[in-house]
């Protein structure tokens, strides 16, 4: 009797020590997808400011008033910001990347300075207008050596936790092509120019995208099940495909929502994303697998972007920008309404060239500001603001278009696609009282980035 007892209590707890181990086995397998999906959105960000901040900077030698010119200054500043914040969410904490932080902070350093001071009493120095084009030849260098590692880890399937183990183990030589990508952007940045500004920056500020989403994301919560469906009807994938579902455990969030993991089952495609739990709105995804040799232009790529988004019920979507990086297209859309652009209403997609394939997405702006609007029509003449762009653009097209300010006040404004050189611009200019509200400028054909 005592014997049989032993045995059972034996046998229970092996069983016990079997449960627990499987269970610890499945939470360190679901903590390393969490991680990978924070790094995975933390990289294909930074990768994106990298992109705005180039274009930023390079709108300000375009533009024409002192106003302007300040509120473009301070969206350096922000976007700069984030990619500090970006670059320090990526697992890249025992590696001395100092040049590549110190280049953000001396770009944000300068266009705080600039930002707040009275550039109608004091403006910008010939000096001041030769660092600013540096910056802008500096951000454009980082910004294509950034692509050029994107393309290389989304064709590879290069894994941000691979490159955080080969780091904590000291591997040498460090055999991993993402630390590899990092240490060559460094020494590179290293071979820049450094100039003293004086007064250090004392802090950044935080981009708010998450406290919208909080805000203005309605609906009715969904379980993971339902999140689960939901992703592969959006991504158009059959019921078969396991999903992997976490809550969203990001350090600062204030909405709530969840992270998923979808693998193919072969094992070579993995795709990740963030959804909100009310209403179960994708904010974003990236599809990691290897792409082809394009096979399709960068029009059929983007005629494929618009299917995807009406199959989602993006309705009355228009391509305002689109660019090659490698084997991929990135496109910006933005909704129309009465023959006017509607920017807050934005979505970027990526698109594989090889077979038009969507493989990354980012809808925050979208999901937080498309709504109905109302009073569309200008108060000013195509003519009269046309008078207010500086004499040296020459314009090629234009049109209305409802925009954000630094404010994100909603204002309608002409928009004026314009040249300077081998330079071209879309110049807002406000249809009720012509002042310049914004310039930005428009990237110029991409170079094809071969794989590391």
């Amino acid at each position: 009797m005592i014997r049989n007892v032993l045995i059972g209590l034996l046998v229970a707890a092996l069983v016990g020590t079997g449960w627990w181990g499987a269970n610890q086995a499945n939470q360190k397998e679901a903590l390393l997808i969490n991680n990978e999906n924070n790094y995975q959105r933390a990289f294909h960000d930074l990768t994106f400011h990298l992109d705005q901040l180039e274009d930023e900077v390079g709108s300000t030698l375009a533009m024409n008033s002192r106003k302007q010119l300040s509120s473009s200054l301070a969206q350096v500043w922000r976007i700069t910001s984030m990619a500090q914040s970006e670059l320090g969410q990526l697992p890249l904490g025992m590696m001395a990347l100092n040049e590549t932080e110190e280049l953000l902070h001396r770009i944000g350093n300068f266009s705080y300075k600039t930002t707040i001071r009275d550039l109608g009493n004091e403006p910008l120095s010939e000096r001041e207008y030769e660092q600013l084009s540096n910056f802008y030849k500096e951000a454009g260098e980082i910004k294509h050596d950034l692509r050029r590692l994107q393309a290389s880890t989304l064709k590879e399937n290069y894994k941000w936790t691979e490159a955080e183990d080969a780091m904590a183990n000291n591997d040498e030589p460090m055999d991993n092509s993402i630390v590899n990508g990092f240490h060559m952007i460094d020494d590179k940045v290293k071979g820049f120019t450094e100039t003293e500004f004086g007064p250090e920056m004392e802090e950044g500020f935080a981009p708010d995208i998450d406290k919208k989403i909080a805000e203005n994301v309605k609906g009715k919560e969904i379980s993971k099940e339902e999140a689960a469906n939901k992703a592969k009807a959006f991504l158009g994938l059959p019921d078969s495909m396991e999903v992997h579902i976490d809550e969203l455990n990001k350090k600062g969030v204030e909405f709530e929502g969840y992270t998923l993991t979808i693998e193919e089952p072969e094992g070579e495609d993995e795709i990740y994303m963030d959804m909100t739990k009310k209403g179960g709105h994708p904010l974003w995804f990236l599809q990691s697998r290897p792409i082809d040799d394009p096979e399709i232009s960068l029009n059929e790529a983007s005629k494929k972007g618009l299917e995807f988004l009406g199959n989602n019920g993006f309705e009355n979507m228009e391509m305002v920008d689109g660019k090659q990086y490698d084997t991929v297209g990135v496109f910006q859309y933005v909704s129309v309404e009465d023959e006017v652009k509607m920017y807050p209403d934005t979505v970027y997609l990526e698109v594989a060239l090889d077979d038009g394939e969507v493989v990354g997405y980012k809808g925050a702006d979208y999901i937080t500001n498309h709504k109905e609007r109302k009073n569309l029509e200008p108060s000013l003449s195509l003519e009269e603001a046309r008078e207010e762009i500086n004499p040296k653009v020459e314009v090629r097209e234009e049109g209305l278009a409802l925009i954000q300010n630094e404010d994100e006040e909603e204002i309608l404004c002409y928009e004026f696609y314009g040249t300077i050189d081998k330079d071209t611009y879309r110049i807002y200019i406000n249809a009720e009282n012509g002042d310049e509200e914004s310039v930005k400028k428009m990237e110029q054909a991409e170079p094809v980035y071969d794989t590391m």
